[in-house]
């Protein structure tokens, strides 16, 4: 059994679950999530949690249980709490301006500004000039439109400069050796 899969996902107050014919609308303070469970895998509401479950031990049939338990997850995780992916921006003269709460402009080392739009459910935060934080309550689009800028101006190996993940190790190569 999954261990992942046979975890109940607890409802927090202010999130509505709404379970119809295979299809999962989630809906919370933040914005409402939906989608179509994997044929054969079932949602089930169980008081204030939900259960995940699976017909049997197919190779398929587990696969897809932990899987759409964690999707269930973090869409009531997300309309709840909402999710954040913070980038750091590295180099001299790098910088982040805000533009407002769904753009930003990017200084990163071309010869213009470059402009970056947050799709809908998704903000952008400029705590500091060098720190940009992505914040929404779909965690896959948080994380595409953080992949999305990260892939701008990309860490280079041997100064380390470009837009990276908060906390992200970037390994460093050796440059020329003189001879």
């Amino acid at each position: 059994m999954s261990r992942i899969g046979k975890k109940p996902i607890p409802i927090p107050s202010g999130v509505e679950v709404t379970l119809d014919d295979g299809n999962i609308a989630v809906k919370g303070p933040k914005g409402t999530l939906q989608m179509r469970a994997p044929r054969g895998i079932t949602v089930a509401r169980d008081g204030d949690v939900l259960v995940v479950t699976r017909p049997d031990d197919e190779r398929e049939h587990r696969a897809l249980h932990g899987l759409t338990r964690s999707l269930v997850n973090n869409m009531v995780v997300g309309v709840s709490d909402g999710f954040v992916r913070e980038l750091e921006i590295v180099g001299v003269g790098y910088r982040a301006t805000s533009q407002g709460p769904d753009r930003i402009e990017l200084q990163v080392g071309y010869s213009h500004p470059v402009p970056v739009r947050a799709p809908e459910g998704v903000t952008f935060e400029v705590p500091a000039p060098t720190r940009i934080a992505v914040r929404g309550f779909d965690k896959q689009l948080v994380g595409q439109v953080a992949a999305d800028i990260r892939k701008i101006r990309k860490p280079e190996p041997y100064k380390g400069k470009g837009i990276r993940y908060a906390g992200e190790r970037v390994l460093r190569k050796a440059g020329k050796s003189a001879k």
